[in-house]
């Protein structure tokens, strides 16, 4: 007999599982009231079996009718409230309560609830005839104590049918008008075929959004081939998802109701990631870190907010609450507003949530703690502040769960927060105020040394950096380490989720041509010569107008009619002061060309005028000042105003942003490792409009820019852990200076673990040791310092790890955590006056490729913390300015043609203007009108036309022959010039 091949094969064997394996009752088609939307005889049965007494209540009430009056009543409440609340919630009639599904309760305690738990009915109805009008049917629909939760249309490839098909039925041919298809009914409808799962839960017609639901391939989209040949590739749907202890599970812990009555059904990389931290919490209790590599796009704020809903509820086998509460902890000074809304959504369950943003004082916190709030949220900035209750709060157990783990808990913050929650068994104490720069805290509280055991933390990440994997990730047997968790970038972008940012990258070289403008030849260091020479080309007025140029020009016609002419794009530079010098030239050609939008600029403090050109050495530059509105503004205009569709960003904003709208990047900063790939991450948002994405980089290479993707593109791993005797190295190596005795550290120590030291002594203690540095040779004292910075953080980084009883290497480190800040050393200044000594006699940016940049499908394996960012002094190596100037040509340059000369002789001829005094003062309003500056202007450009004679003999030649490019340069210069000169004397 040949194998059946057909879709009602597929169906049945599904339904043989239910029924079989998982304890689903087999409903017929009959059984269903297409009026009710139920299942009758199941709710009553339920009713019956679990709520006796309160049913005979209800029956002296109506008698007779009870059923039919009961139904009724049912449905009003399902089609009026939705069956989620209904099913959490239960309803009343005529003073009688009735519940409609009994959740597993958290404890063992009360047996009631038990077998009440036990009771809930499963039923599974195949080709559900749901339509009161015509015989449509749905393939199969799910039923919770008689009530429909869950609805599928199936198709088996081999019948040339797909997953597609069964979306497009959805679509085109089961209307949400239906009540069994109506919004708030039934919590999600699945396509699915004997490959893929995708799922919808809001029936719009032509506009319902089905998500993938599958469990993910090689670290990308799709399934992976099943174990046991005798399973289809979805087989997880109907065996782990349909399960009846997962689905009440779902129910009661992970379905949320958003304000446009559609629910969040969670994907099965949350569910999976969650279930399996509160499983191993449940199993090993406090005291473990999971670390969860999350990808933009995997939903991590729904993900974060169902982990601390269970955590929250969590308890071990003998009914005792594993945790006291759950702290989350966000870099974002404001709370992310959808894990804000997410969080509400629990908290009016339980009631427990409390709010911690950084305006509020650390004794509101201390509150939330002591009242055994069971969820407390705070900001970064908020948590460290407090340092009086360690002793009170060290008896309890803490999960601390952490948004974007790579920056929050590295370094002193992290023992910050461990000193205030860690047992006292656990731990060394130390009193201590320290200004943290990375996490911008001023005061630090007390810490602590070594893992604690009454903490858990959860940390989500997208890309971890080497120490986030060392602290948070899994060890490996081979001691390498592993997210706990991943959901990878490959699979986002795969699913649909996000964009990729690297589709249409285009690069940009500069070619320039320096020319040395003095008699003498000085000398230079090589290397700080040619870092100061080539970033003087790039930010130079010549650079920047033409980027600009090329920026404005392809936005106009390349990018601005896209996602609905609303794209937007953002310019990454490199400096404050050239994020200033971009706003000036966007708006200037914005304004010459008459371009259709505006440009914002976003930098923090004050650049000085200097910093940007010397007609506005008077000025000060801000932010502020530059949009015309307050700082704070500057994300909702860009966010909320068609009119603004750039943003030139000055590290700001590259990172945290999160706007769909923006499409294209221009990229003139370098860019590496975990900063290259959150920056243009910035542009894989999804927008129903937006198809592509698109980057103009002018100043990394495409293979720098792969590089630094792959190892976050799929897993991330860590190729070994730090090696702790490197700390015994350098404690070797900083004894064998013999700049201090350890003497001097025990005296420093016994005065600083007093509890009657004083600050002074402390001083003192040190005074003698630097001293004794100050005396020895320059390079001496830099190795010095260098080799003891890289004790102190690898100290502090490894104490996170593990336990440390060299009490000798803890004293060693608070002498030395507060020796270093003491010795100081006078750097070089960085020689600037080469710039006056050199013109940019050539310049021209040009494309340099163009196209997709491919990732692999490696792993990306990072390498251990060897030396905590220190390195060996490099020596000078010095040679002429004109060697120097040579090199630097022969590297850059190219064959320049004369219109590339020309442009910039030119540029150099209205810099020389710009700066002249009779100029400047013939540009005031006040005292003159724009014809007698013209006439004024005539004469000082008639002599830099002459001057030409001595620098560009082929120009003066043209410019004297040619009256009208003559006539066109100067009216050129004119306009620009006083504009410039005025727009600077209304800025004094």
């Amino acid at each position: 007999m040949r194998t059946t091949v057909s879709e009602n094969t597929f169906e049945n064997d599904i339904v043989q599982t239910l029924v079989n394996q998982k304890g689903y009752i087999h409903r017929k088609n009959s059984d269903y009231d297409k009026e009710l939307c139920m299942d009758p005889e199941m709710v009553i049965e339920f009713i019956w079996a679990t709520q006796s007494k309160e049913w005979e209540k209800l029956e002296k009430q109506y008698g007779e009718q009870v059923k039919e009056r009961f139904l009724e009543r049912l449905q009003k409440n399902i089609e009026r409230r939705g069956t989620l609340d209904v099913l959490k919630k239960g309803i009343k009639d005529r003073g009688c309560r009735f519940d409609l599904v009994y959740f597993k309760p958290e404890t063992t305690l009360n047996v009631e609830h038990q077998d009440r738990y036990k009771a809930n009915r499963f039923s599974v109805i195949q080709q559900l005839h749901y339509n009161t009008k015509n015989e449509k049917s749905i393939d199969l629909v799910l039923f919770i104590n008689g009530l429909p939760i869950i609805t599928s249309e199936l198709k088996n490839p081999l019948n040339e049918q797909n997953v597609e098909h069964a979306i497009h039925q959805y679509r085109k041919d089961r209307s949400p008008k239906e009540p069994l298809l109506s919004p708030r009914r039934c919590f999600v409808h699945f396509a699915v075929d004997t490959d893929l799962v995708y799922m919808a839960t809001k029936l719009k017609g032509e506009s319902t959004k089905f998500l993938p639901f599958n469990r993910g391939y090689e670290n990308g989209s799709g399934n992976p081939p099943p174990e046991d040949p005798e399973k289809y590739k979805t087989y997880y749907l109907w065996e782990e998802i349909w399960d009846k202890d997962m689905l009440l599970d779902i129910i009661s812990d992970y379905i949320v109701l958003l304000d446009d009555d559609e629910y969040i059904f969670p994907r099965y990389h949350q569910l999976k990631a969650v279930n399996s931290m509160i499983e191993n919490a449940r199993l090993n209790g406090p005291g473990h870190r999971y670390l969860v590599q999350h990808s933009t796009g995997s939903g991590k704020s729904f993900t974060i907010a169902w982990l601390c809903n269970k955590l929250s509820g969590l308890h071990d086998e003998n009914n005792n609450r594993i945790f006291d509460s759950i702290i989350v902890i966000t870099d974002r000074r404001v709370l992310d507003q959808q894990l804000s809304s997410t969080m509400f959504e629990f908290e009016q369950v339980r009631g427990t949530v409390e709010w911690i943003d950084s305006n509020k004082k650390s004794e509101q916190l201390k509150q939330a703690l002591e009242s055994n709030k069971e969820i407390i949220v705070v900001t970064l900035q908020t948590f460290p502040f407090l340092v009086d209750e360690a002793n009170q709060l060290s008896d309890r157990n803490f999960a601390i769960v952490v948004d974007e783990a790579h920056s929050s808990q590295s370094g002193e913050t992290a023992r910050g927060s461990r000193k205030v929650l860690v047992s006292a068994d656990d731990v060394q104490y130390e009193d201590e105020m320290e200004k943290d720069v990375e996490d911008v805290i001023n005061s630090e509280i007390e810490k602590t040394v070594g893992p604690a055991k009454n903490i858990s933390y959860f940390a989500f990440t997208a890309t971890p950096k080497q120490k986030t994997l060392e602290l948070f990730g899994t060890k490996m047997p081979d001691g390498s380490y592993e997210p706990y968790h991943l959901y990878s970038m490959k699979q986002a972008i795969e699913e649909g989720f996000i964009l990729n940012p690297l589709e249409n990258y285009t690069t940009f070289e500069t070619y320039f041509e320096l020319k040395k403008k003095i008699e003498d030849d000085p000398e230079y260091d090589r290397t700080t010569a040619y870092g100061l020479l080539r970033s003087h080309v790039d930010s130079s007025k010549p650079a920047i107008s033409k980027k600009t140029s090329i920026m404005l020009d392809h936005f106009y016609n390349n990018i601005m009619t896209r996602i609905g002419g609303k794209a937007k794009a953002m310019v990454v530079t490199s400096s404050r002061a050239n994020a200033v010098k971009y706003k000036l030239e966007f708006d200037k050609q914005i304004n010459d060309n008459g371009y259709p939008f505006e440009a914002l600029v976003a930098f923090s403090g004050t650049v000085e005028g200097n910093d940007v050109e010397k007609v506005y050495s008077d000025y000060e530059f801000t932010e502020s000042k530059m949009n015309g509105f307050p700082d704070s503004k500057t994300s909702q205009y860009f966010d909320e105003n068609d009119d603004y569709r750039i943003l030139i960003v000055a590290n700001k904003f590259q990172t945290g942003f999160d706007q769909p709208l923006l499409h294209t990047m221009y990229v003139d900063k370098k860019l590496g490792g975990v900063n290259a790939v959150q920056t243009l991450s910035r542009l894989n948002r999804i927008h129903p409009e937006k198809h592509d994405t698109m980057v103009l980089d002018f100043a990394n290479d495409a293979e720098d820019i792969k590089k630094s993707f792959e190892n976050f593109h799929v897993k991330t791993t860590l190729s070994e852990g730090t090696d702790p005797n490197k700390l015994h190295d350098y404690e070797d190596a900083l004894k064998d200076f013999r700049i201090f005795t350890e003497d001097d550290v025990e005296k420093f120590a016994q005065e600083y673990f007093s509890t009657s030291g004083t600050q002074a002594k402390l001083y003192s203690i040190l005074e003698p040791v630097i001293q004794e540095w100050e005396s020895r040779p320059e390079e001496e004292r830099k190795d010095f310092k260098k080799q003891m910075q890289s004790f102190t953080r690898l100290y502090a980084f490894l104490s996170h790890i593990m336990t440390f009883r060299d009490t000798e290497l803890e004293k060693l480190y608070q002498f030395s955590r507060f020796l270093v800040k003491k010795l100081k050393i006078g750097y070089k200044r960085l020689p600037t006056e080469i710039l006056d000594c050199v013109d940019l006699e050539s310049l021209r940016i040009s494309e340099d490729s163009k196209g997709s940049i491919v990732l692999t499908d490696k792993e990306g394996e990072l390498k251990p913390i060897s030396d905590m960012g220190t390195g060996t002094t490099r020596e000078e190596e010095l040679a002429p300015l004109s060697e120097i100037l040579n090199e630097l040509n022969e590297r850059f340059g190219t064959e320049f043609t004369e219109d590339d000369r020309v442009a910039q002789v030119i540029e150099d001829m209205r810099d020389r203007l710009l700066k002249t005094e009779k100029l400047q003062r013939a540009a005031n309003p006040e005292i003159n009108s724009k014809d007698n500056f013209a006439r004024t202007f005539e004469w000082f450009f008639d002599d830099e036309v002459e001057n030409l004679i001595n620098t560009s003999l082929d120009l003066y030649k043209k410019m004297s022959d040619d009256g009208d490019l003559r006539h066109n340069v100067k009216q050129a210069l004119l306009k620009d010039i006083y504009s410039k000169l005025v727009e600077s004397d209304n800025r004094k």
